[in-house]
């Protein structure tokens, strides 16, 4: 458990007082890059002290860089004393800094949360829809929303011209630990997707599972991946030509689980056989493909379970513009909507891990915390917690009759359960790999 106390009158509002004491006590354990001494006397601002600035303004809820110039100045941050500075130092500070302190900044924070997460982790058994993959990651892409024209560098520039809109990112996400796994700052916001794909995914393990839309469908993608033993889910795309080549099960309510190829044109086909599963409901029949072959490895269900947590991402960058006003760009110049980017990305992670820490102790299930609700409400029991008093067991206590911790509404694609033994195996000659040929590169 991390310290509880009373926030103070600078993080009241919109403010989780046990996310600012875990970022002062994070900043008291980081150590930056010891880069050589330059001559002359030390900086009046340094660096710990305007991260900290930023992280706090915007935990705040605050949207400018004058309110990083007003903290530091008037208030202070955590051991800094106020520093008599102007607002023009801390604009040129920022311009002349890079986002790489923040970086590392962010990998510390996270190996915080890990050891601070393990403990809970190890003591209670977690279902995992795909025990035989070594981490099991969402992949997609986030564009930035419109610099404000009234910003300086933006003024007499029309609302929609490409010049408003700093780029995008393209990112990994964890979905077992609910954490980033890696983000690519991208200039270009039109560029495909598919273009950095596989620089994102690279480093993955083997054996890792990868969830991603319909962007990213694409045959010599598909064999790449499988190439390079990472497991995939996706949806099928509409009129894809593909050929049938076994059936392992189906019924009379449209369920069907097989293997086809990719490609069922001399043009355009992949090498590797993929499973295919149809799943019916209310809502129409749901197409997944999976280079995960064997049924026995991976149900249907589990499958259709799979590719329903790809949405984790989606809510991770809604968290980032809508609860972290990532939305409101500070600045329109590269460098500072990357650290932006970067102090709202250290915050998601610690209110992630916060998330986390309340469904293990409540032993709910981790969707059963409202995430809007705790980024409201819980401020309020930190607040009024006493001198020894556990303010996360209070907000817990009170999680089912406020609802705070309720059902959750996510929605859930039901499999028909079918009895192992009534899947007919695949024959051992069965042609699985055959030479592509791709009408698209990926």
């Amino acid at each position: 458990m991390l310290q509880n106390q009373a926030p103070d009158d600078l993080t009241k509002q919109k403010t989780i007082g046990e996310v600012s004491d875990f970022i002062e006590d994070a900043i008291e354990q980081f150590k930056p890059d010891n880069n050589p001494k330059t001559a002359g006397r030390p900086r009046v601002l340094p660096s710990l002290c305007l991260w900290s600035a930023m992280l706090l303004t915007l935990l705040k809820g605050q949207t400018s860089q004058l309110a990083i110039w007003r903290m530091i100045r008037q208030h202070g941050v955590f051991a800094y004393a106020p520093i008599h500075i102007t607002d023009q130092a801390v604009y040129k500070r920022l311009e002349t800094e890079t986002e790489a302190p923040l970086q590392r900044l962010f990998v510390h924070i996270q190996h915080l949360l890990s050891k601070r997460l393990a403990p809970l982790f190890e003591a209670r058994q977690q279902e995992d829809l795909a025990p035989f993959a070594t981490e099991i990651i969402s992949l997609d892409e986030m564009t930035f929303d419109q610099a404000q024209a009234k910003l300086p560098e933006l003024r007499g520039v029309p609302k929609g011209d490409d010049k408003r809109i700093p780029g995008k990112i393209a990112a990994l996400f964890d979905v077992r630990r609910q954490q980033w796994r890696k983000i690519e700052f991208v200039e270009d916001f039109h560029q495909n997707c598919k273009v950095v794909a596989r620089e994102v995914v690279e480093e993955l393990p083997a054996r890792s599972l990868l969830l991603a839309d319909l962007g990213y469908f694409a045959f010599a993608w598909f064999d790449w991946l499988t190439d390079n033993e990472i497991f995939y889910v996706s949806r099928l795309r509409q009129k894809t030509s593909k050929k049938v080549i076994h059936t392992f099960y189906q019924n009379e309510t449209g369920f069907w689980d097989g293997l086809i190829h990719l490609g069922a044109y001399r043009a355009d086909k992949a090498a590797h056989a993929v499973r295919m599963v149809c799943i019916p409901s209310t809502a129409g029949l749901h197409t997944y493909i999976t280079n995960v072959t064997d049924p026995q490895q991976l149900s249907a269900a589990a499958i259709a379970g799979l590719y329903a947590r790809r949405w984790d991402i989606e809510s991770a960058f809604r968290m980032l513009k809508q609860y972290l006003n990532l939305h409101l760009l500070w600045s329109a110049k590269p460098v500072v909507v990357k650290q932006q980017l970067w102090c709202t990305l250290i915050l998601s992670s610690i209110l992630y891990g916060l998330r986390w820490e309340i469904a293990l102790r409540a032993d709910v299930d981790l969707f059963d915390v409202s995430l809007p609700l705790m980024i409201e409400y819980l401020p309020q029991y930190f607040a009024r917690a006493s001198e020894g008093s556990d303010a996360l067991d209070a907000y817990i206590r009170d999680g089912l009759t406020a609802g705070f911790i309720r059902p959750s509404r996510r929605k859930v694609i039901i499999a028909p359960s079918i009895d192992p033994a009534l899947y007919v195996p695949a024959p051992p000659d069965l042609i699985i790999k055959r030479t592509p040929r791709y009408a698209q590169k990926a």
